[in-house]
């Protein structure tokens, strides 16, 4: 089976970058400081109208830090899921647990159901839940298509020994994905380990300003690669690489 690639794409543009570097998927990101957030409606809408063949996931996380919703940040997770149904994206990413760590599988249900038919992956919260067996099996009765993993770890070289297992036990229930420090260094050695086919990464490059005049000294934020005059976007040439 030939390796998938799903791309964690910052802008529209980096859609279109992975898309010419021969990726399956974007998982299409605001705030990847976060650990990324849910995209524009311009955003999406932009993404699906400059691509033509690869798949696009949008997350749905209305916020960084936990994954304990209240009930206004659960109001704007269904209504991002009805702007993703209504501009035909491929599927949706979000995961939500209990204040115990686990999965809230009444939350999840609903989401669920709402996003019905896109595709459904959960994304990383599954990472930090008390017990990825226990939450293995239920989002496989969930009816999720995927889990997005690091295996527990900081990264998914240190989390091949639980994401081999987790793909053992899942068999062809539900597609395990390793991400986080996928690289094209190591791509080889995590698929050869775990027995997985997708792999979810970043891919992306520095982009550097074309702005002749430069004030250095007003920082915009905290979230600069090195300044106000760079940023990051998805490398064909890196996904590419990774592809292959």
């Amino acid at each position: 089976m030939k390796r998938i690639i799903e791309i964690c794409a910052n802008s529209a543009q980096s859609c279109v970058e992975a898309e010419a570097g021969g990726a399956k998927r974007v998982e299409l990101c605001a705030g990847i400081p976060e650990g990324g957030t849910t995209p524009s409606y311009g955003e999406i809408k932009t993404a699906r109208e400059i691509t033509s063949t690869i798949d696009i996931n949008v997350i749905i996380r209305p916020r960084g830090g936990d994954f304990l919703y209240t009930p206004a940040e659960v109001q704007s997770m269904l209504a991002d899921i009805e702007i993703c149904k209504q501009l035909q994206v491929h599927g949706v990413v979000f995961g939500c647990l209990t204040k115990e760590g686990d999965i809230d599988i009444p939350l999840m249900r609903k989401l669920i159901d709402a996003a019905k038919p896109l595709s459904v992956t959960c994304h990383r919260a599954f990472d930090v839940c008390r017990d990825p067996f226990a939450a293995l099996e239920q989002l496989i009765e969930l009816g999720c298509d995927r889990i997005l993993t690091s295996g527990q770890q900081p990264d998914a070289v240190k989390g091949i020994p639980l994401i081999a297992e987790l793909v053992k036990r899942a068999g062809d229930r539900i597609i395990i994905m390793p991400g986080c420090g996928v690289r094209e260094n190591n791509i080889v050695r995590i698929e050869r380990e775990t027995g997985a086919k997708e792999f979810h990464t970043s891919a992306r490059s520095v982009v550097y300003s074309k702005m002749e005049y430069r004030n250095e000294n007003v920082p915009m934020g905290s979230s600069a690669v090195t300044s106000e005059f760079e940023t990051v976007e998805t490398d064909r040439r890196k996904v590419e690489s990774l592809v292959s």
